[in-house]
């Protein structure tokens, strides 16, 4: 039977482990081969102490530059180390209680991997001509192939793989069981999803919960409804970019009414997701990091305060608890949004113990955990909502300016009157 309560209960952080352990930006084999991976172990009691219980860690197998060029699905990236490596991260964090979701880079391989590279030597006779999707002979690419392919985003050297071949569906579903026979996964995180063929997911869903009945998958998703992904039978989360959209922009423009409503559409009375777990974010691997994204900067204080009371799970991608920069337009592209960190010599201790006083509020109250938005009091400025389970709730009040606001309103019978300080947030429960 399936159980994956531990969801609710979860505080994710999102690791890029290629660039957090400082990894060079090409695989050329032995010449860059290491044990970084196992830097991980030495992040775990800093995890611990700003309350993480689940880790996201990005694109590990082996690949030819940023993970999501994947060239075998079971064997990890040598500058990251060994698949024994991994077994001794797995268990580091298991043994404190953490769970680990994986990156799953199922839409798509790299150029170097085994079937294509068949595909390129022996064209119409090679037995994986059926594993690219679009496979034309008659046709070219930019490289000179001779041929031409699907690929993800007219990225070319991103191959599409066909998920209406079974043989692919099996080479993956392989791959899942070895990572969850060997390193004991807790989850996978599907990139793409809203490009691969709906009904693996279906059969990816059936085969990982029979493996593992408190397996967790969440897709990629960014526009669109949600709920043709989240369902019995497909996955249990995607992306929540919606939120995110609206997290930074309400405080920006300040106009919580954007964020408030997404909220009372996704989770209110009504609402399209409720009961649903979606993973909720303010700054990823693909775009800018909150604090380049805020105009004020101290703004980063609330909207941690809304990352952790809004309903749905909430993650923190590596480093943004310190409020490190990070442009993708500032010339460097992506690799701005992935940077080597040294976690000892960070430091934002404010922003750390703000952090830590939200992790200590969701895990003590199952309102916040679990319960329905209810919008309390909206402006411009200002936004009170409660979260509401049967007879408990909670209240959250959020300032974006830097003015002290005073607040009054009631809620429930009682009445509130207090001030809310500049770039501030209260919770009352």
């Amino acid at each position: 039977m399936r159980d994956i309560g531990w969801v609710k209960d979860s505080m994710f952080y999102h690791i890029y482990p290629l660039g957090a352990f400082g990894c060079p930006r090409e695989n050329k084999g032995e010449e860059t081969a290491g044990h970084r991976i196992l830097k991980m172990i030495d992040w775990l009691p800093h995890l611990c102490d700003i309350g993480i219980n689940a880790i996201y860690l990005g694109p590990i197998f082996e690949s030819g530059t940023h993970g999501y060029d994947t060239y075998d699905y079971y064997k990890l990236d040598s500058r990251l180390g060994t698949n024994e490596d991994l077994k001794k991260v797995m268990k580091a964090c298991h043994d404190k209680g953490i769970k680990v979701v994986l990156d799953g880079v199922f839409n798509h391989v790299g150029r170097g991997h085994a079937a294509f590279l068949d595909v390129k030597a022996n064209r119409e006779k090679s037995p994986y001509k059926d594993w690219i999707a679009g496979l034309n002979f008659g046709g070219n690419n930019h490289y000179n192939d001779g041929f031409s392919y699907e690929c993800w985003s007219g990225a070319q050297e991103l191959v599409k793989l066909n998920h209406w071949c079974p043989d692919v569906n099996n080479h993956v579903l392989n791959a899942v069981a070895m990572w969850i026979d060997e390193f004991d996964i807790d989850g996978l995180r599907l990139d793409a999803a809203d490009c691969i063929q709906r009904d693996f997911f279906k059969r990816l869903k059936a085969f990982t919960e029979e493996k593992k009945s408190t397996f967790w998958l969440m897709g990629e998703i960014i526009h669109g409804d949600y709920n043709i992904y989240v369902n019995n039978d497909m996955l249990d989360a995607v992306t929540n970019y919606e939120c995110w959209k609206g997290i930074y922009s309400s405080h920006n423009d300040h106009n919580y009414f954007e964020i408030n409503y997404a909220m009372r559409r996704q989770w209110g009375d009504g609402g399209l997701y409720q009961g649903k777990y979606l993973y909720n974010f303010i700054d990823n691997h693909d775009v800018n990091r909150i604090y380049t994204l805020l105009n004020q900067k101290e703004n980063i204080y609330p909207c941690y305060t809304l990352l952790y009371t809004m309903p749905g799970i909430p993650s923190i991608y590596y480093g943004s608890e310190w409020g490190i920069p990070g442009d993708k337009k500032s010339g460097d592209g992506d690799y701005a949004l992935r940077p080597e960190i040294d976690i000892e010599k960070m430091d934002n201790p404010d922003l750390i113990d703000h952090i830590k006083t939200l992790a200590q509020v969701r895990q003590s109250n199952e309102a916040i955990k679990s319960g329905k938005y209810q919008e309390v009091q909206v402006k411009n400025e200002t936004l009170v909502f409660a979260r509401v389970l049967g007879d408990e709730y909670a209240i959250v009040a959020l300032n974006n300016t830097p003015e002290t606001k005073k607040m009054t309103f009631d809620y429930q019978g009682q009445h509130y009157d207090f001030d809310l300080p500049p770039h501030g947030s209260k919770i009352f429960k």
